[in-house]
């Protein structure tokens, strides 16, 4: 067949799709395309599709595994709505993808064809039914040999067929293969030349197969910018972090979907000094980060929701004992071992609550990846500056989401002080609490004199066991007071949009993008509605009372559960809220509304945009 020469067609974005079973290296092409396109200059957001269990069945809905790419000429802040193209290696994995609204009328999809000619005849029948169906739906179908291609090259597709869509993808994008090859020659540098040479061949291949066969081509201008920038996921981020912040010692056991932040981190803390230690379980790893923290180590421990709780004892401790101590929890949906590979927001409250006493704790929440960086830094110093622990919540989407954002400039500013190696004055107790701030300063074991007994237990400011009535009031009392220290210093969040209006919607965490895009979609439209997005989630952030009373109605959106009005049984006086909405009815006594679902994936703009205008037309008749 001749190759296409069809002038490519100018886009500002595009949603692209590859799914596959699992094993087929979908993410891998998907991270590489998205990586070769941000190094172009577009603005790139990522999605993993990963299916719940290590090895599903292979041709099933609930198998599919893959990604999404959602390329642009402005930053990507979301994974959008409905695809415009997807590469799929069988028809059924789609039927996973369609069941989440993944697809439009209109959307291309180029389907490996070799299952037309299967020896099992049940299977050449689910292939014509699926492809009848997807000509029902509207989808633009391109039946195309992938595999056939690819063995042309090698005797061995599964591995190697991502690479060759890879190629196919170059080409429909006009990215060219250099920035393609230097990837790749990345991802296999320790497989050797071989393996490369093998790659490299196979990226070829896929371009002029693209060529030879479709009659796609598409041109997404670059997003202009002038700033260094770096790509990486949400991990990735977290790991830089920790040693931009100077922590010397991470501690954690391997849970989904936080584990990847180890393994980069393992992978590079060495160059800086640092240590990475895995232990046992969850309840060792944060064992060990708290005793090297009370040593004077500057030290975190990452998890995902089901370790948060196999750690919570531990937390207790640290809050009672006041040792300060960074904990990224990265959650998935729960309860129990739940939905590992899925993304929620669902632990807010057991991160806020999950403790037996009292036992108030910062909580912070990334909303970009580039935050996931930053916060790290951030709450490094308020744990030493606070004495205490401060949790930084992350979630599946931020963690494997790919995205540009500009290059930090390492501030030497962001590394601890040195450690304060004179001696202890012995008449200071090691809880010298400030009568106003709750804080006190913090003795190093080793500094001289600097020696104390630690305990969990209810103590006096010389840390010693105390069962009398006053004294484990006066402890509760400074823990707390150090919490309203913290939150005299903070901002405000600021509003996008009007500072007034019909409706205010509030989000946090990885939904900032979403939420945005849709409220500047309803307020192009002349509707009086804006948003904010919080940061620090304990302490609130100030002036929400004041905020709120400008807007006529308040409206949290989250991915967690709650309850909805028209549920068989759910009244105004049973209803369960989202979590954020928990909090924020309790602390500003603001009845505030709230929307939320737990999709297993992240909110498209598009659906956050249908429930605002829902819920705004609803509000025509209030007076």
């Amino acid at each position: 067949m001749e190759t296409q020469h069809r002038a490519p067609v100018r886009l500002g974005e595009h949603i692209v799709e590859i799914v596959s079973d699992s094993g087929e290296g979908a993410q891998k092409a998907g991270q590489t395309f998205g990586m070769v396109s941000a190094k172009k200059g577009n603005g790139v957001w990522t999605v993993e599709i990963i299916p719940a269990e290590i090895k599903p069945p292979s041709r099933s809905p609930a198998g599919a595994s893959g990604i999404r790419v959602r390329i642009g000429s402005t930053d990507m802040t979301n994974m959008g709505d409905e695809a415009d193209l997807v590469v799929a290696f069988n028809e059924q994995v789609l039927y996973g993808r369609i069941a989440q609204g993944a697809y439009k009328k209109g959307t291309h999809v180029i389907l490996e064809n070799k299952w037309a000619d299967d020896p099992i005849e049940a299977i050449r029948g689910q292939y014509a039914a699926a492809l009848q169906d997807f000509e029902n739906r509207g989808y633009i179908v391109h039946e195309l040999p992938m595999e056939a291609a690819c063995r042309e090259i090698t005797p061995n597709p599964l591995l190697g067929k991502n690479m060759f869509v890879l190629g196919m993808l170059c080409h429909i994008y006009q990215r060219g293969l250099e920035e393609a090859k230097n990837e790749i020659a990345l991802i296999f540098s320790r497989k050797g030349e071989k393996v490369i040479s093998l790659n490299h061949r196979l990226l070829e291949a896929g371009e002029i197969f693209a060529a030879e066969n479709l009659d796609l081509c598409y041109e997404i201008p670059p997003w202009p910018n002038d700033k260094p920038l770096i790509v990486s996921n949400g991990n990735q981020a977290i790991g830089l972090g920790v040693m931009a912040a100077g922590m010397e010692t991470v501690a954690m056991y391997p849970i989904t979907p936080a584990t990847s932040a180890s393994h980069y981190i393992a992978s590079i803390i060495h160059k800086v000094g640092g240590c990475l230690h895995q232990a046992e379980d969850e309840i060792a790893a944060i064992g060990f980060a708290l005793g090297s923290s009370y040593a004077g180590k500057t030290t975190c421990t990452i998890t995902s929701g089901p370790g948060m709780a196999l750690k919570t004892e531990f937390i207790g401790l640290g809050v009672m004992a006041e040792i300060p101590l960074v904990i990224v929890v990265v959650q998935r949906g729960g309860p129990s071992t739940g939905l590992p590979t899925k993304v929620e927001q669902g632990d807010l409250l057991a991160a806020a609550f999950g403790a037996p006493g009292d036992a108030p704790k910062v909580i912070m929440a990334a909303a970009t990846i580039e935050e996931c960086f930053h916060f790290m830094i951030t709450a490094r110093r308020l744990a030493e500056a606070f004495r205490t622990p401060v949790m930084v919540l992350t979630d599946a989407n931020l963690a494997t989401g790919v995205q540009p954002y500009p290059r930090p400039q390492v501030n030497a500013e962001w590394y601890p002080p040195p450690l304060d190696q004179s001696p202890w004055d012995k008449n200071t107790p090691p809880y010298d609490w400030d009568e106003q701030t709750g804080l006190s300063p913090r003795p190093i074991p080793g500094q001289p004199g600097g020696e104390y007994v630690l305990t969990g237990l209810a103590h006096t400011n010389y840390s010693k066991v105390a069962y009398d009535p006053y004294s484990n009031q006066i402890g509760c009392n400074m823990r707390s007071r150090k919490m309203a220290t913290l939150q005299q210093t903070l901002k405000p969040p600021k509003i996008h949009g009007d500072p007034e209006g019909d409706l205010l919607v509030v989000g946090w965490g990885s939904t900032l993008g979403s939420i945005d895009e849709a409220v500047d979609r309803i307020r192009a439209e002349g509707r009086k509605i804006s948003s904010l997005h919080l940061r620090f989630l304990s302490p609130l952030e100030p002036g929400l009372k004041e905020i709120f009373a400008r807007f006529r109605k308040v409206m949290t959106v989250e991915i967690n559960y709650s309850d909805q009005l028209d549920q068989p049984g759910i009244t105004p006086e049973n209803r369960r809220p989202a979590q954020l909405a928990y909090i924020l009815r309790a602390m500003t006594a603001v009845d505030v509304d709230f929307w939320s679902t737990v999709p297993g994936q992240p909110l498209p703009p598009g659906l956050v945009y249908k429930e605002i205008i829902r819920i705004h037309d609803a509000m025509k008749g209030d007076v």
